[in-house]
């Protein structure tokens, strides 16, 4: 209801109030007498719909402009070209230098593509810029039902191939990744994000990026007492607990980590700004466990899309199980071995965990089903 009424908006102004939350949420996160006191993240994501897609190039365009160091990335869906009041989303985009996705529905009659969308995107100055273009997909899937929205892609849209449902799992599947990345500085999410880009047959894209990561040894050395991160030198160390959310371990930011008791532990490892995770290992304090057997274990492809084959350089039996992200059990499989494959017919697209245990040890790794 604000900055407009039912028959006119002002565009420049939902810029300016975007701006403002960016700017004040990061002063009320440093304000000592605020609620929000050291709860704020300083990485801050720009992402809006439609007119609110259009609204955020209007305000990263400001942010960037005036050398703003919190806003990391701005993100539209299905962004709505903005230009009353002497402003535009295009134009503005010219002025955008932080890493920028876009993600356009191809059926898009609403904003049609070429009209909207596509001009930011060639337009952006960002060092990494991308646009996946969904193949079959509407306007206002984007968003849950809205009765007004549906009712204008129905006299708009046509060709629409695709479910709402969909067009969600795909916005899911390549956002969060980026979002890991470019808010939380994880390598590994940039790899799957760049992965399922280049093989995903729910998309077509085109990128303009020059992002080089750092090569970063992920692997745990292990001995009856202790647990070493076999990448040396690195600018930080954070130890979890994996049996815990991945919760930190006080005071466990060294190389080397002796644990006071058996369980599951990963290490996150900094290098030039950049974070990557460990896969778990399971902690026993025995010298009696070969803690190599697990970690031989490989599978490809990934992003799969109808197998998952299974690879390993030693003669050993596992269990392997499939969690959605929120730990829900999707499928298990006993007795697995080297050559042994999954079907993932029944499996919805989307992302998952692969869990390799046996009776002393425990490898968790993250793949796409397409």
């Amino acid at each position: 209801r604000t900055e407009g009424n039912a028959f006119s908006t002002d565009h420049q102004k939902f810029g300016w109030d975007l701006q403002y939350l960016v700017s004040e949420l990061q002063n009320e996160g440093n304000l000592t007498t605020s609620i929000l006191y050291n709860a704020v993240s300083p990485a801050t994501a720009l992402m809006g719909h439609s007119m609110g897609g259009g609204a955020a190039f209007l305000a990263a365009d400001s942010l960037c402009t005036n050398g703003n160091i919190n806003l990391k990335t701005l993100i539209g869906l299905a962004p709505a070209e903005s230009s009353t009041n002497g402003v535009s989303s295009i134009a503005s985009a010219s002025r955008v230098t932080v890493p920028s996705l876009i993600l356009s529905g191809i059926q898009d009659g609403v904003t049609p593509p070429a009209d909207h969308h596509i001009p930011m995107y060639n337009a952006l100055a960002s060092t990494c810029k991308t646009i996946l273009k969904i193949i079959g997909g509407a306007h206002c899937y984007f968003a849950n039902t809205n009765a007004a929205c549906d009712f204008g892609e129905g006299s708009s849209s046509t060709g629409i191939s695709i479910t709402r449902n969909q067009q969600h799992q795909v916005t899911f599947d390549f956002v969060n990744s980026w979002l890991d990345y470019t808010l939380k500085n994880e390598c590994s999410a940039f790899t799957v994000f760049q992965d399922s880009v280049a093989v995903s047959t729910r998309i077509t894209y085109d990128q303009a990026c020059n992002i080089i990561l750092p090569s970063i040894d992920v692997t745990i050395a292990q001995t009856a007492s202790q647990l070493s991160s076999n990448e040396n030198g690195a600018a930080a160390y954070r130890w979890l607990n994996c049996a815990n959310s991945y919760a930190p371990i006080p005071n466990e930011t060294s190389q080397t980590f002796s644990p006071a008791s058996n369980g599951d532990y990963a290490v996150e490892i900094t290098v030039n700004g950049c974070k990557d995770t460990s896969s778990c290992i399971s902690f026993t304090g025995s010298l009696g466990i070969d803690i190599k057997n697990l970690s031989s274990i490989s599978f490809y492809p990934n992003p799969a899309k109808d197998i998952l084959s299974i690879s390993t350089t030693e003669n050993i039996n596992f269990t392997l199980i499939i969690t959605d992200l929120n730990g829900k059990i999707i499928l298990t499989k006993s007795d697995v071995t080297n050559g042994t494959t999954i079907s993932l017919s029944k499996i919805e697209a989307g992302s998952y965990f692969l869990t390799f245990s046996s009776e002393n040890q425990k490898v968790v790794q993250r793949f796409i089903k397409q």
